[in-house]
């Protein structure tokens, strides 16, 4: 076994990705030879002494295959940390060795040892841009052999929410049910429920100066137990994003997507609404969404009223733009 196979870094928090990448590098140990009885052990480096931990790392007698797993390598202690150096340098026959660590904490020197000591980087940061959460989609489909259209991906992301684990079960869930025609027909009537009360529809109704549909949709939102704070959240965002591209003025999405740090779809989609608002009423509308932000988090002592009251003025701010 090549040393850069027996040694893996599995750098960052995002839970989702790293249970993939761990299982990924067992995968490709058992497909290697070490077969279905490959053992897998996995240790918190908080919860492990040195002696305990120089055992595990040891070469096997019977030179047997092995994983070991070693978590939250962030916190280990400096016998621990001088431990993985000295094994990662010169990695024992058969072990292969899996270190966990988010890139910070107090052994945050260890992550760059393990690179300078050619570990396999898998790359697990949390997805928290617009557009990671795009790739993120697109890349579950493709992953299934599915071709989507970009608005197919806005709508799952608009329908499900920003959980990686929930993406990639909706994205599962979607290719299995519809044969692998998605559209964003399929994407309403499978998560119809969800997307009615995520809140973004609301928004998007509000800005666009759709009183009746806002204001049907906030009922059912209501309805349906929809927090407050949810909702309040896509008004902002909306109304934020109207402000940023609307200061940015026109050009092609996928430039200003990297400038602004949003989703070209989103850049696209705020472009063609910022027509009908001008730099006063955007202002104002920042001015509602920040007081129903104190609102809904303890300011009013009604917060569905509130929300309530901050369409209305995001609707009436839209109808007055000239």
């Amino acid at each position: 076994m090549a040393p850069s196979a027996q040694l893996h870094l599995v750098l960052g928090e995002e839970e989702l990705l790293i249970e993939r990448a761990v299982s990924s590098i067992v995968a490709e140990v058992r497909a290697g030879g070490a077969g279905d009885n490959l053992p897998v052990t996995r240790l918190r480096a908080g919860d492990v002494s040195a002696a305990e931990l120089a055992e595990m790392l040891s070469p096997s007698l019977f030179a047997e295959d092995r994983v070991i797993v070693l978590e939250a390598a962030a916190e280990a202690g400096k016998d621990a940390v001088a431990l993985v150096q000295e094994v990662a340098d010169e990695p024992p026959e058969g072990v292969v060795l899996v270190v966990l660590h988010t890139g910070g904490g107090r052994a945050k020197a260890l992550a760059p040892a393990l690179q300078k000591a050619n570990a396999r980087v898998h790359d697990c940061q949390k997805v928290t841009k617009p557009a990671e959460r795009v790739d993120f989609v697109r890349g579950e489909f493709r992953a299934l052999g599915v071709r989507v259209a970009a608005d197919v991906v806005a709508a799952v992301i608009e329908a499900v929410g920003n959980n990686l684990r929930e993406l990639a079960a909706a994205c599962s869930q979607l290719a299995a049910d519809t044969g692998g025609k998605i559209d964003i027909a399929a994407v309403r009537r499978y998560y119809s429920g969800k997307a009615e009360v995520s809140g973004f529809e609301i928004a998007d109704l509000a800005v666009a100066g759709d009183r009746a549909g806002a204001m049907e949709a906030l009922r059912w939102a209501s309805l349906r137990g929809l927090h407050p704070v949810l909702l309040a959240d896509a008004l902002a965002d909306s109304v934020h994003t109207i402000a940023r591209v609307g200061s940015a003025g026109n050009g092609d999405p996928f430039r200003l997507a990297g400038q602004l740090g949003l989703a070209p779809f989103k850049v696209k989609k705020a472009q063609a609404q910022v027509r009908g608002w001008n730099p006063e009423t955007i202002s104002a509308a920042l001015q509602v969404v920040a007081t129903l932000n104190a609102d809904v988090k303890g300011a009013s002592a009604n917060a569905d009223y509130a929300v309530e009251r901050a369409v209305e003025q995001v609707l009436e701010l839209r109808s007055r733009r000239r």
